[in-house]
């Protein structure tokens, strides 16, 4: 494998597992850059033990593109910068992923733009791609692989995204400089797909895989796939999560995930009830957030709207004015927020807030 613009040590994380949070955008009620609070953001990331952020992603919100805004550069220099302060004081290296989208010009284009601004990896929605066959689109990921390392992203209809076959993720795996995929279908029969596709490749062992179901992340994440193989059963893991659900409550985020690692370190360890409980009351909170109940409609609104309880935005305004709260979407995520207490981090973060605001 190339992955020439990863460090080792990054490298290492990734096919680990770890925690990326699809990083929000702030801006205040001008739609400007807020800088204070997007700064906020990152370090807020980077302090609760994240291992990697993703920015320029859905999460961020794809009209930072237009020229309306012209905000997809300066946000992922203020990513990068800030990763860059954060790891030249601390040990260690955080991994920079920052999203790509667009027919193959734009897509190569972003990619050279991520190259030139230190980033390690591009996470490619293929979005813009809805009507090109399986050909088209693998043509399209070579394009891109060819100038950084690639992470495959399955994004779910209901947001933008598009059905992807087995096929598909079966000639995807073949691609020399894939960094990871991340799975969001919402899909249990497409998430399949996709780890099957990677064991049918041999690439179990050098392609991680992620999840970015946000509606079923800790089982996704405790589950082992059983693929059987020629003359054996391939043991496969999605081992980490690249989630616009961790983009907020990270700090338990990343707690949740060492718990899950260290209860499958080993063959036939048990796994505690409470561990899958505690999965379904994420998936409760997750449907206030992400507005489950109109089709997602408020789903980055709502990350904003945790994030202002918290103090790390000042607001929920987002590009586009359309989007914001649903109707009841408020009301259900102060219902979530008191009926689970130990899934939040805010005794965390009001500790640290005004260090990151400063």
């Amino acid at each position: 494998m190339k992955l020439n613009h990863i460090p080792s040590a990054c490298q290492t994380k990734l096919r680990q597992g770890t925690v990326i949070p699809a990083m929000p955008l702030a801006i205040d009620e001008k739609r400007h850059l807020d800088q204070k609070h997007q700064k906020a953001l990152i370090r807020y990331y980077l302090d609760s033990g994240a291992g990697g952020i993703a920015a320029g992603v859905h999460t961020t919100q794809f009209e930072i593109r237009s020229p309306e805004f012209g905000l997809l550069r300066p946000i992922l220099s203020l990513v990068s910068q800030e990763i860059d302060n954060y790891s030249n004081k601390a040990s260690g290296q955080i991994l920079k992923i920052s999203g790509v989208c667009g027919k193959t010009f734009q897509a190569v284009d972003e990619a050279a733009l991520a190259e030139d601004l230190g980033f390690h990896a591009v996470l490619l929605s293929l979005s813009a791609m809805a009507d090109s066959d399986t050909r088209s689109l693998i043509n399209h990921c070579r394009a891109v692989a060819k100038i950084m390392p690639l992470f495959g992203f399955y994004l779910q209809p209901s947001v933008g995204g598009r059905d992807l076959s087995y096929s598909f993720w079966r000639e995807f795996a073949e691609i020399e400089n894939v960094a990871g995929i991340k799975i969001a279908p919402f899909n249990r029969y497409k998430t399949l797909d996709v780890v099957r596709a990677v064991a049918d490749a041999g690439r179990e062992n050098e392609i991680p895989l992620y999840t970015g179901n946000d509606d079923n992340i800790v089982a996704d994440l405790l589950t082992e796939y059983l693929v059987p193989a020629r003359d054996d059963v391939k043991r496969i893991r999605i081992v980490g999560g690249l989630l616009g659900h961790w983009s907020v409550w990270t700090r338990k985020a990343v707690e949740l995930l060492s718990e899950i690692h260290a209860c499958t370190a080993g063959p036939g360890l048990p796994i505690p009830g409470e561990l899958l409980s505690r999965g379904q009351q994420i998936t409760d909170a997750n449907a206030a957030f992400f507005d489950a109940a109109n089709n997602y409609k408020g789903c980055i609104a709502g990350i904003h709207e945790v994030l202002k309880m918290q103090g790390l935005m000042a607001g929920t305004w987002c590009l586009n004015p359309d989007e914001k709260l649903s109707a009841g979407q408020l009301q259900e995520i102060k219902r979530v927020h008191k009926a689970y207490p130990h899934l939040n981090d805010d005794e965390f973060v009001r500790a640290n807030l005004q260090r990151w605001l400063s």
